[in-house]
C-alpha cells in the first residue's frame, strides 16, 4: 500500500455531479467530465491493504481491488489497467451502472465511509481507453468451433468476448437493431452515454465476433435451425418478461410499462426519433416502483420537461444508516440513496405531493380512473405498513396522465418462440432450469445471466458471461483455462 495512514488522513471524496439545472437540459452523463483524475490517486490511497479483502467476495467478478488501488495511488494506470480487465471485461459499464456491493464489503465501511471503489474503476477505464491499454486482442489460432450467443447484454456479450478469445468462431444474435440489450435502451444516456458501449463493440468486431442484429431468434430463425447450425448456443436473452399490475383501470390508456416508455426515450438520443410518442413533456406522471429503472424513468421524465412526476415505493423509507441488526456488514445494505434522478427531482421540485425526493414511501396503488375518452386521469393509493395492509383513512388519489410500471421482470420473454421451440425446462419462478455447469436440458446448449439467474445486478451479469464461457469451452475442448469467477447457484452475500 502507498499510503499506510490513507484511510485515516484522506475523507472520501466522490466523482461530482454537474450542477442540477444545468445536466436535465441535456442527456449527457451527470458526472463532470475529467474531475475524477485530480483527486482518484488520492482516494485510492484510503485502501487499507486488508489481510483478508471482502470487497472480494463482495463483488461476484472477484475484481483485484487492493491491487488496482495501489496501483492508481502510484499512478502506474498501465497495470491497474490490467489488473482490472484481468476480471471484467466492462469495466466502464460497471463503474457507472453498478450500485457497488463491494463498497459495502469495504472493511473501512465498518465504521468510516468505504473507499469509492466504484470511481477508481471507472478512472482506470477510462484511462485505458484514453491511453490506448485496451487494443483488440484476437485468438493466436481458430479452434473450428462454432458458437452462438442470443443477446447482446453484459451477459451475452462478455461469454462472447471470452470464447471469442479463447479461439472460437462466435456469432451473437441481437433481436433489436443495434447490439447492447438493455444498456442500449433500457439505461438513459443521462447514466451511461452509449460510446462507450460502441469501441467496446467495435473491439469485440476487431477481435472476430460477429454480429447479427434485427435478428430473433424463434421467430426470424427457428431456434432448432440455429442449434443445428452451431456446436454450442449460449441463451442470454435477459429477463425481459416485465410484471404487471393488476388492478382496476389498468385497460387505460396512458399506462404503460418502463420498457416500453425508456426504449423511445433513448431511440431520440440515437436520433431515430425526434419526440418520443410517451414524451412526458407537459404531463403529470406517476411511476410505480422505487427501484432503478423507475429511477432511470424519472429522471428520463424530468428531462423531457413533465409537469410533475412523482415515485410511488411500497417500501417504507429506510435510514441512511446501515441496520447492523438487519444488514450486517459485509452485506449490501437497504439503507436511503439519493440517485442522480432523485436529486434533480428534489432540487426542481418536480413531485410536490411526494416527499422531497419525488418518493412516496409505504404506498400501494388501489386503482386507475380516467375520463370519458378512456385516457387515465388519477390514480387512487393507500399507505401501508410494514405487512403491506392498508393504514386505515390514508387512501388519496393523485391526479396523472402518464404512468409508468417498473415493477421488475419475472423472466425470459416467450413470445419469440425460443424457449419453447427449443423445449427448454423452466424453473417455477420461469426462468430457465440449468445444471451446475450451466447447461440446459438440451444438449450443446447453456444459459446464463437474468434469463436464468433471474433479474440481478449488472456485475453479476458479466460474471455470469465469463463463467458460461469457460463452460462452453470446456464442452468444446474438453477444458479451458478460462476464468470462471461464479457458478449458477451462487448468490449474493446475505444473512
Amino acid at each position: 500500500m502507498a499510503d499506510p495512514k490513507g484511510f485515516m488522513t484522506t475523507p472520501r471524496q466522490d466523482w461530482p455531479r454537474r450542477p442540477v439545472e444545468e445536466r436535465v437540459r441535456d442527456w449527457d452523463e451527470v458526472y463532470v467530465p475529467g474531475a475524477l483524475l485530480p483527486v482518484i490517486s488520492k482516494q485510492a490511497d484510503r485502501c487499507m491493504d486488508c489481510g483478508i479483502p471482502f470487497c472480494h467476495d463482495a463483488c461476484p467478478l472477484g475484481n483485484l481491488i487492493p491491487e488496482w488501488n495501489d496501483l492508481v495511488s502510484r499512478e502506474d494506470w498501465r497495470a491497474a489497467s490490467d489488473r482490472l480487465h484481468a476480471t471484467n471485461n466492462f469495466p466502464e459499464f460497471t463503474g457507472r451502472l453498478c450500485p457497488a456491493p463491494c463498497e459495502a464489503g469495504c472493511v473501512l465501511a465498518i465504521n468510516q465511509p468505504a473507499v469509492t471503489i466504484k470511481n477508481v474503476e471507472v478512472a482506470i477505464a477510462d484511462r485505458a481507453w484514453e491511453e490506448g491499454f485496451t487494443p483488440p486482442r484476437p485468438p493466436d489460432r481458430l479452434s473450428g468451433k462454432t458458437v452462438a450467443v442470443i443477446g447482446s447484454g453484459p451477459t451475452g456479450l462478455a461469454a462472447a468476448q471470452q470464447l471469442t478469445r479463447a479461439g472460437h468462431t462466435v456469432a451473437v444474435y441481437e433481436r433489436d437493431d443495434r447490439i447492447g440489450g438493455l444498456m442500449r435502451y433500457g439505461i438513459p444516456a443521462f447514466k451511461m452515454e452509449k460510446h462507450h458501449l460502441e469501441r467496446r463493440i467495435e473491439q469485440m468486431r476487431a477481435e472476430g465476433t460477429r454480429f447479427r442484429t434485427g435478428t430473433a431468434v424463434g421467430r426470424d430463425v427457428g431456434a432448432a435451425e440455429l442449434r443445428a447450425r452451431y456446436d454450442a448456443v449460449v441463451i442470454a436473452t435477459g429477463a425481459t418478461a416485465w410484471r404487471e399490475l393488476p388492478v382496476p383501470g389498468r385497460e387505460l390508456t396512458g399506462i404503460h410499462q418502463a420498457m416500453e416508455y425508456l426504449p423511445l426515450a433513448n431511440r431520440v438520443c440515437e436520433g431515430d426519433l425526434e419526440v418520443s410518442p410517451l414524451s412526458a413533456a407537459g404531463k403529470h406522471v406517476v411511476i410505480v416502483g422505487g427501484g432503478d429503472t423507475g429511477a432511470d424513468c424519472l429522471g428520463t421524465a424530468v428531462r423531457e420537461g413533465a409537469a410533475s412526476v412523482t415515485q410511488l415505493d411500497i417500501y417504507a423509507q429506510p435510514g441512511v444508516d446501515r441496520d447492523e441488526d438487519i444488514d450486517p456488514w459485509p452485506t449490501y445494505p437497504k439503507i436511503y440513496r439519493l440517485s442522480a434522478a432523485h436529486e434533480e427531482a428534489r432540487d426542481l421540485r418536480s413531485a410536490p405531493a411526494a416527499d422531497a425526493d419525488a418518493r412516496l414511501f409505504a404506498a400501494s396503488t388501489l386503482r386507475f380512473t380516467g375520463d370519458e375518452g378512456g385516457q387515465v386521469r388519477a390514480l387512487h393509493l393507500v399507505e401501508v405498513d410494514a405487512l403491506r395492509r392498508p393504514v386505515a383513512g390514508s387512501g388519496r388519489a393523485l391526479p396523472v396522465d402518464l404512468v409508468l410500471l417498473a415493477l421488475g421482470f419475472s423472466g425470459p420473454d416467450r413470445e419469440d418462440g425460443l424457449v419453447d421451440q427449443l423445449e427448454l425446462a423452466l424453473e417455477p419462478r420461469g426462468t430457465i432450469a440449468r445444471d451446475a455447469g450451466f447447461a440446459t436440458n438440451v444438449p450443446g446448449v447453456f444459459a446464463a445471466g437474468d434469463a436464468a439467474r433471474g433479474q440481478s445486478l449488472i456485475v453479476w451479469a458479466i460474471a455470469e458471461g465469463r463463467a458460461v464461457a469457460a463452460a462452453v469451452d470446456r464442452h468444446l475442448s474438453g477444458s479451458s483455462r478460462l476464468p470462471a469467477p461464479i457458478s449458477p447457484h451462487d448468490r449474493p452475500m446475505s444473512v
